[in-house]
């Protein structure tokens, strides 16, 4: 048996798929949703009191102050997202504008679907999201994000008052359209949970994605390069 045939060569192609900025939100995003995943369930949840004066720990104020904080950071995010959508390559724009117009999209989404069921033997490679990350990513982070904010900025302007932004922009109309100030609490809470597990699936099938499908997923949101092992270019490609 020839070397060549016994130790065949290894091939990677690499292209450049997620700029700096849109890294950096994505990180930010991350560690926004986080704070805000924690320290909302503790504020739905309280922790039981701690011992001595209320005002020596501050305790729930502080879990308040990390949501509000991590909250506004999540709009200002969001705001440069919109921007960067714009301002960046082709891919920045991906998950504002699915092509949900074309015949084609919907029978990749398809073999996506079968593929992340165990059905298809065969990946399909991209260089950006493929179909089935484009609509989940379209759906949770965008208007997720939209309706999380909204709904936190009307329950933020409760305490605010009348007369700030918050209430004027957010808690006239949002709280008078869900019923009651609770409704909006309970919608704002499920939110929260729907996000938590938008996170596992998405961790999950970050990692799935690396070792069955030979492209690289986790490393292309630090480098912003993903590469293809011993296979086919995406066939996105330009």
């Amino acid at each position: 048996m020839s070397t060549d045939s016994a130790h065949p060569s290894h091939r990677e192609e690499a292209v450049y798929v997620y700029e700096a900025p849109l890294r950096l939100w994505h990180w930010v995003n991350a560690f926004s949703i986080f704070t805000l995943a924690a320290t909302g369930y503790l504020i739905g949840s309280p922790p039981p009191s701690v011992g001595g004066e209320a005002s020596a720990s501050f305790l729930f104020g502080w879990i308040r102050y990390l949501h509000f904080a991590a909250g506004y950071i999540l709009v200002i995010g969001f705001l440069f997202r919109i921007y960067w959508a714009f301002a960046g390559n082709e891919h920045a724009k991906q998950i504002f504008l699915p092509p949900l117009w074309k015949r084609s999209f919907w029978n990749e989404l398809l073999h996506e679907v079968k593929w992340y069921g165990m059905v298809a033997k065969e990946p399909l490679k991209y260089s950006g999201h493929n179909p089935l990350a484009t609509l989940v990513m379209h759906v949770m982070f965008v208007w997720g994000i939209v309706f999380m904010i909204v709904t936190g900025l009307a329950l933020y302007g409760e305490g605010t008052g009348m007369g700030s932004w918050q209430h004027t922009y957010f808690s006239s109309w949002v709280i008078p359209l869900f019923g009651q100030s609770q409704d909006v609490h309970t919608w704002h809470h499920l939110g929260m949970w729907v996000f938590i597990c938008f996170v596992i699936v998405h961790i999950y099938a970050a990692v799935r994605e690396d070792i069955m499908s030979r492209q690289s997923i986790m490393s292309s949101m630090f480098s912003g390069w993903r590469t293809f092992r011993d296979g086919a270019p995406p066939i996105d490609k330009k």
